[in-house]
């Protein structure tokens, strides 16, 4: 029997700068020699909200130790998720396992339109404006494995130019290069659409 508490905010009572989420904590149930031994499991996700973020599980005997012990695990996973102004440069679609994961850039003042587990990812990331939908599996250790795995194939429109040893006018033509220099992370529209164009 599990229960799940959506993007629920968790103080460990230390002094710290990551955002801490508690996506799930399920009871679990050992059937041992004399009875069942009951233990639990903590789904967390931290981050620092400018583009740093991370999971982890964590079990213990009592659910507060569950907890931190997933804190930890999670703040030595983080990724760095690179963002233009408060979106994400470009669209992604990833599969993994049965999870199906779609994440696109939106408009200033769009908000996080997401739900669940995978919103909890978002928010900690400090993404604030993006489009999301989540097929297959409910399953909220797969959809935040799903959506991390999403946000690690993420690139901005310079570090794709970097990467094929070319500049970005070459790659998306002079007026989206310069809407592109313009925005320096300020007009998330014009940067996300030089980035489309060489995604």
């Amino acid at each position: 029997m599990g229960s799940r508490y959506a993007q629920r905010p968790y103080s460990s009572g230390e002094r710290s700068d990551l955002a801490e989420r508690v996506v799930r904590v399920n009871r679990v149930a050992k059937v041992v020699k004399g009875g069942r031994k009951f233990s639990f499991s903590a789904l967390i996700v931290v981050g620092d909200m400018n583009g740093r973020v991370g999971s982890g599980i964590g079990k213990a005997r009592e659910v507060t130790e569950a907890i931190r012990k997933g804190m930890e695990v999670a703040k030595r996973n983080m990724i760095t998720v690179p963002m233009v102004g408060t979106t994400i440069p470009h669209e992604v679609r990833l599969k993994l396992g049965s999870a199906r994961i779609m994440l696109k850039p939106a408009a200033p003042g769009t908000g996080v339109i997401s739900g669940g587990a995978m919103r909890a990812v978002i928010e900690s990331a400090g993404i604030k404006d993006i489009l999301t939908k989540s097929h297959g599996t409910n399953n909220p250790i797969n959809t935040v494995r799903a959506t991390l795995a999403a946000l690690q194939q993420l690139r901005t429109a310079q570090q794709i130019a970097d990467l094929r040893s070319k500049d970005v006018e070459q790659m998306v033509g002079r007026r989206l290069a310069n809407a592109y220099r313009r925005s320096d992370g300020t007009e998330p529209a014009a940067a996300a659409a030089a980035a489309a164009e060489v995604k």
